[in-house]
């Protein structure tokens, strides 16, 4: 069958003698890619090993093992494309069961007790099992989903129930404490990309008519996100763009070829030249940090919509900004740290897309706010001291004092460096504007300077007042009062 074949096949229907003809009504529509290549044994299921592994309930569910125990039910709980519906149907064809598919969105308490029924029968009549699998339970009430319970007590029915939904939330105890919970994990991209190669070639999807350039598999990949079914969608598509754009007339020398501009135009999305695991991944996230510590705004925000529209996790770029908020930022905005770390939780919870909008304040706020890095430089300094090896132990009037036979300890370490008695420690709050003069820092470092402010932003003022508190500290003098 040829390109031209299987897209025709699609929007066309038999004609009374039998030959197959267009029409805009009565159309024998050819099922999606996606559902002709739904696997039919479990050796075609990609991207779900963990849960069906040697033994699992669920595989044993499937293979019709369940043993002296009987048939258990399942929820399966996962994201769209991760292969529910499969499962459910490959449980079915196990041991000659009976397939019943509801989905919750439409059905309800009277569409249960009609399924309870023709299962009581074909279990009474012909001793088949009745495999109910109901999509969406989680849009099902408390009261239709406590109808299924008897069924699934006496094993009337073995319940296959999909949710995209955490079901501790979404499926009432008792359902759940009758039922095995099998979570289900998004593909990974080298599965993804099996499952497109098999579609590209198996008789039942486009059969070898079809090529796929190199780039337009992995953007093919890339935009699934983990969704088998997304991906077979968007081939199906580009397939569709690509048989449009063959010249009229082209002799049929070889499979039609699909190329990155196809699957662009057949999603809508153009295709964003990033590599999650790359050097791009790195090259991105560093233009992205270097544009905020510019104070570009627009280059900042193009480089975070380049990572979010890629499919970058966005905890990853929330980490980034924290990073550049307390780096670059500092102290000349203190409250740039603040929103970066409100924007780093904010994410976790609500996730994308609603997350691109808290990342684009986070990231507006970094760039536009006035730079100073002198609280970086400032611990590196000391940093490189104690790698150093400066610094002696930590001054006897600074040691914890809050337990037994610390005073005894203190005197004895006096007695040691040839003093009469430990000094005494003056509690900052009983001295003016409650700064005391005494040593803070251990012996061999009492003259480091680390922490040098800008003038900029709010670090300005930080400049004075450091300047006298170091002075009034160190017993240097300097005005009595602090600087306004």
């Amino acid at each position: 069958m040829t390109g031209e074949d299987l897209f025709a096949a699609a929007h066309s229907r038999p004609s009374a003698s039998g030959a197959v003809t267009d029409s805009t009504d009565g159309y024998a529509v050819r099922p999606p890619l996606a559902v002709r290549m739904r696997p039919r044994t479990l050796g075609e299921v990609r991207g779900q090993e963990a849960v069906l592994r040697p033994g699992s309930p669920l595989r044993r569910l499937v293979e019709g093992s369940a043993g002296a125990a009987g048939p258990v039910s399942a929820i399966l709980w996962g994201p769209p494309g991760t292969g529910k519906t499969t499962l459910a149907h490959l449980v079915a064809t196990a041991a000659d069961r009976r397939f019943v598919e509801l989905s919750a969105v439409t059905a309800g308490v009277k569409d249960v007790r009609e399924v309870v029924a023709a299962a009581t029968r074909e279990r009474d009549l012909y001793g088949r099992h009745t495999v109910l699998f109901l999509d969406e339970i989680h849009r099902f009430s408390k009261a239709q989903q406590d109808a299924l319970l008897p069924a699934v007590e006496n094993r009337l029915v073995i319940l296959v129930a999909a949710t995209t939904e955490n079901p501790s939330f979404s499926v009432i105890a008792p359902l759940l404490s009758r039922s095995v919970l099998v979570t289900l994990v998004p593909l990974g991209d080298a599965d993804v990309g099996e499952v497109i190669e098999r579609a590209l070639a198996h008789d039942d999807g486009l059969a070898g008519e079809f090529a796929l350039q190199e780039q337009a598999r992995d953007y093919l990949v890339r935009i699934a996100g983990g969704d088998a079914r997304r991906a077979l969608t968007s081939l199906e598509a580009a397939a569709g763009v690509a048989l449009d754009d063959r010249p009229v007339g082209a002799a049929d020398d070889g499979p039609i070829e699909i190329s990155l501009a196809d699957v662009e135009r057949a999603v809508a999305v153009a295709s964003v030249r990033y590599d999650r695991a790359g050097d791009q991944h790195y090259d991105v996230a560093s233009a992205l940090i270097k544009s905020m510590r510019g104070s570009d705004v627009d280059a900042a925000l193009h480089y975070l919509a380049r990572m979010l529209e890629a499919g970058e996790d966005p905890r990853f770029v929330a980490r980034r900004i924290v990073i550049a908020a307390s780096e670059d930022v500092g102290m000349a905005d203190p409250t740039a740290l603040q929103t970066a770390v409100a924007a780093l939780h904010a994410v976790a919870q609500i996730g994308m897309p609603e997350a691109r909008i808290i990342l684009g304040q986070a990231v507006v706020h970094v760039a536009l706010a006035p730079k100073s890095n002198a609280s970086y430089l400032a611990i590196n300094a000391a940093i490189a001291d104690v790698r150093a090896g400066l610094g002696g132990p930590v001054p006897l009037h600074l040691r914890g004092s809050g337990y037994a036979g610390a005073s005894r300890v203190a005197s004895a370490a006096a007695a040691a460096a040839g003093r009469p008695s430990a000094p005494v420690y003056r509690y900052a709050h009983d001295e003016p504007d409650a700064v005391a003069t005494q040593d803070y820092l251990p012996e061999g470092l009492t003259t480091a300077d680390y922490y040098h402010p800008t003038d900029r932003g709010f670090e300005a003022r930080l400049q004075t007042r450091w300047a006298w508190l170091r002075d009034r500290i160190r017993g240097r003098g300097g005005s009595a009062a602090p600087p306004s």
